[in-house]
């Protein structure tokens, strides 16, 4: 059923709105606002929409897009901010990952 990207959640500057898979339901409730805050900021800040994907290999992945007539998003910031994230955040980047490959892909718990 997983073999292709999943989406676990994403934001969007347009619409104002967050959205997170239903598959994911059963992440604890500080895990789902944590997702939706740096969504919700990022989108802010920068524009556009974000969302984060899970590929094949269960890593997970930044995927942005603006509309072609945005000329407020912030392509530069964008880079920067998803290499913030991933510096700050990299344990619940770390877990979320370990989490889709065991739940998902059914694959071992492996700890470093």
């Amino acid at each position: 059923m997983y073999q292709d990207e999943v989406v676990l959640c994403g934001s969007s500057a347009y619409t104002k709105k967050f959205y997170i898979n239903e598959d994911f339901s059963n992440l604890p409730d500080q895990i789902k606002n944590d997702l939706k805050i740096l969504c919700v900021l990022y989108t802010e800040d920068i524009g556009g929409t974000l969302q984060l994907v899970f590929n094949e290999e269960g890593s997970l992945v930044f995927r942005t897009e603006c509309a072609e007539d945005d000329f407020m998003y912030d392509e530069i910031g964008s880079v920067l901010k998803i290499k913030q994230l991933r510096q700050t955040k990299q344990e619940l980047f770390e877990a979320l990952e370990m989490f889709y490959r065991v739940f998902f892909l059914g694959g071992d718990f492996e700890e470093d």
